[in-house]
């Protein structure tokens, strides 16, 4: 084998080498985007979950106030009849 080709064979090599070790790293930084993004979705779904929470809670609290709501105005209705039926004596 004669040097040249050696020499041919060698830099054909270092170009294989290279090319394998960027893929090799673009490959490792695919990989660590879908690690970010996978920590992201989890992320998300742990706060869609406690903001589901809160929201069944405050749903629980309306319902609560217009329950309240109701029997003030039931109660103002009745006190209102009762004073004009003293009023009307």
């Amino acid at each position: 084998m004669s040097e040249a080709t050696l020499n041919d064979a060698l830099t054909r090599l270092g170009h294989a080498m290279t090319a394998l070790e960027d893929a090799v790293s673009s490959r490792i930084e695919r990989e660590g985007d879908y690690l970010e993004a996978e920590a992201e979705v989890q992320r998300m779904n742990a706060d869609r979950a406690r903001l589901a929470g809160e929201l069944d809670k405050s749903e629980a609290r309306a319902e609560r106030l217009e329950d309240a709501n109701k029997e003030v105005s039931r109660r103002l209705v009745t006190a209102m009849e009762t004073i004009r039926a003293v009023l009307d004596r």
